[in-house]
């Protein structure tokens, strides 16, 4: 077969017209629409438009021109069947052999702030998806680009032997079908919103590949990393990488945990990650005090780390990172002296994030959890603790400096794996205890890596004493206040604890589990 006649609808005219010239010199037939139809007039390359071939005028401002039997008849004909010849010879139709479409920019159209519903509306195309989708289908016969990044492979075969192989149409067909799904999904999400269905009867996400990633948590997994089309600034998939290696599957999801941590803090802090826990918090009056302190609170576990801070990493700062052997530092900014003495380091990863100095409150989206045939749906950990939320149930008040340490814990807490629990004092984790089967296990480790920074310091549980044990321990250790969710049926036992003990016990009647 050879390709005859082609059409053209685009939205992105990124690189068309060198396109559909070169196709117009091969001797293809160029039919077109609308603003594509007038592009390439102007620039000289012949082309005849889209009602010359239906004999139907566009109409209603556009929405209808393409939906027409002479379109799809050409497009959907199988060629080798006689039935469908005689048809196409009896009705006066011709083949359209190739198609280039994409779409009316609706993602594009959502992100910009203050659209109308009515805009949104009006950039759902039909059209377009409705001939990509004809045109794949019958991709035996058939050649469709949705992608301009497709425009030179085709090129390159038309010119070899007249037509694509049939390979690439396959090819080419499986991305229209992405594309166009990925496009109804979008839609369906963004009305779905509209009318605040949160957990609709069929759940369709789409993501765009960001890049394929050497392997995954395992040298034998295979990976890649994706990003939603409408991620917002202030993530890992909106970051900017001003030096070092490659990204890893372990390192973006490090990089997460400390960017949602360190997100959790309006005063400058720096947050210190391990395979997936803090190992080190700290705030203080500017990047580098904070960053002393993450550091002090467990310099060993650094070892190999990701560092986030929610500041512009100056000199001062920079010259004790390049000390420690990191994997990541994520950060708003890096001074031009920053930059200097860090990129000395060859391999070290520097993340650049948008919007980390700028506190805002965070709005829950949806976290999806794999598990073998299917995934879970749930709204992210969002919820912002209040001194006004909090209930003190001891004798004891905690006093006001102990309160803000409490604070600090509960926020760190929230991103340790459960059980878990997390030792602060002077604006510092001091021990952090994640991951085990029962909350005395977590509480243990806490108060060991402590040592005697135990002493004076409160603690921060992810969710109820079950019993009094906990605070037994963290009382022998010098504790003398904590948080928790409360909401056991042995509450009564940690409180009486606290009180034999003198410690402040607060409840905060919110659990977060972290598994």
């Amino acid at each position: 077969m050879t390709i005859r006649r082609a059409l053209i609808s685009v939205s992105d005219k990124a690189g068309i017209v060198e396109f559909a010239g070169e196709l117009a010199k091969l001797g293809v037939e160029i039919i077109s629409t609308g603003g594509t139809q007038s592009l390439l007039k102007d620039k000289g390359v012949p082309v005849i438009g889209i009602s010359e071939v239906t004999g139907f005028p566009e109409i209603m401002d556009g929405r209808v021109k393409t939906l027409h039997p002479a379109v799809h008849s050409g497009l959907l004909a199988v060629r080798d069947n006689e039935e469908h010849q005689e048809s196409m010879k009896k009705l006066g139709l011709d083949y359209i052999d190739l198609v280039i479409v994409n779409l009316y920019p609706f993602a594009e159209t959502i992100a910009k702030p203050g659209v109308t519903y009515e805009d949104a509306i009006e950039n759902i195309d039909i059209g377009g998806p409705t001939m990509l989708r004809s045109a794949a289908k019958n991709h035996a016969f058939v050649t469709v680009v949705v992608d301009a990044a497709d425009y030179g492979q085709v090129l390159e075969e038309v010119r070899a032997g007249g037509d694509t192989n049939l390979e690439t149409r396959k090819r080419l067909a499986a991305k229209v079908f992405r594309h166009t799904g990925s496009y109804d999904a979008l839609i369906g999400d963004y009305l779905s919103k509209q009318v605040g269905e949160v957990f609709p009867e069929r759940y369709t996400v789409t993501y765009e590949k960001v890049q394929e990633l050497r392997y995954g948590e395992n040298p034998h997994q295979k990976a890649a990393f994706y990003r939603k089309p409408l991620a917002e600034a202030g993530t890992i998939t909106t970051s900017e990488q001003l030096h070092g290696k490659e990204l890893s599957y372990n390192n973006i999801n490090d990089a997460n945990t400390a960017l949602l941590i360190v997100k959790e803090f309006s005063e400058p802090a720096v947050v210190a990650i391990k395979h997936m826990n803090p190992c080190g918090v700290g705030i203080g009056v500017n990047v580098l005090e904070a960053f002393q302190k993450a550091h002090a609170a467990d310099p060993t576990s650094i070892f190999g780390g990701i560092v986030a801070a929610n500041r512009t990493i100056d000199a001062a700062t920079a010259q004790l990172l390049s000390e420690i052997f990191l994997e990541i530092i994520l950060a708003p900014d890096f001074s031009p002296e920053a930059l200097e003495i860090l990129t000395k380091k060859k391999n070290i990863r520097l993340l650049k994030i948008s919007g980390l100095d700028q506190a805002a409150e965070r709005q829950p989206e949806h976290v999806i959890t794999s598990v073998e045939g299917g995934m879970l749906v749930q709204d992210s950990d969002a919820y912002q603790l209040t001194e006004a939320d909090i209930e003190v149930v001891t004798e004891r008040a905690p006093s006001d400096e102990e309160l803000k340490q409490l604070l600090f814990a509960w926020k760190v807490v929230k991103h340790v794996k459960s059980n878990a629990i997390v030792l602060a004092s002077n604006d510092m984790t001091v021990g952090v205890g994640a991951g085990q089967m029962n909350r005395v296990g977590a509480a243990k480790i806490a108060i060991e890596q402590a040592g005697e920074k135990a002493v004076a310091s409160v603690l921060a549980s992810d969710a109820f004493f079950p019993m009094g044990d906990t605070l037994e321990m963290a009382a022998k250790a010098g504790v003398t206040a904590a948080i928790h969710p409360g909401g056991s049926i042995k509450d009564e036992d940690s409180i009486r604890v606290a009180n034999e003990n003198g410690m402040a016990l607060i409840k905060t009647g919110v659990r977060h589990f972290k598994h």
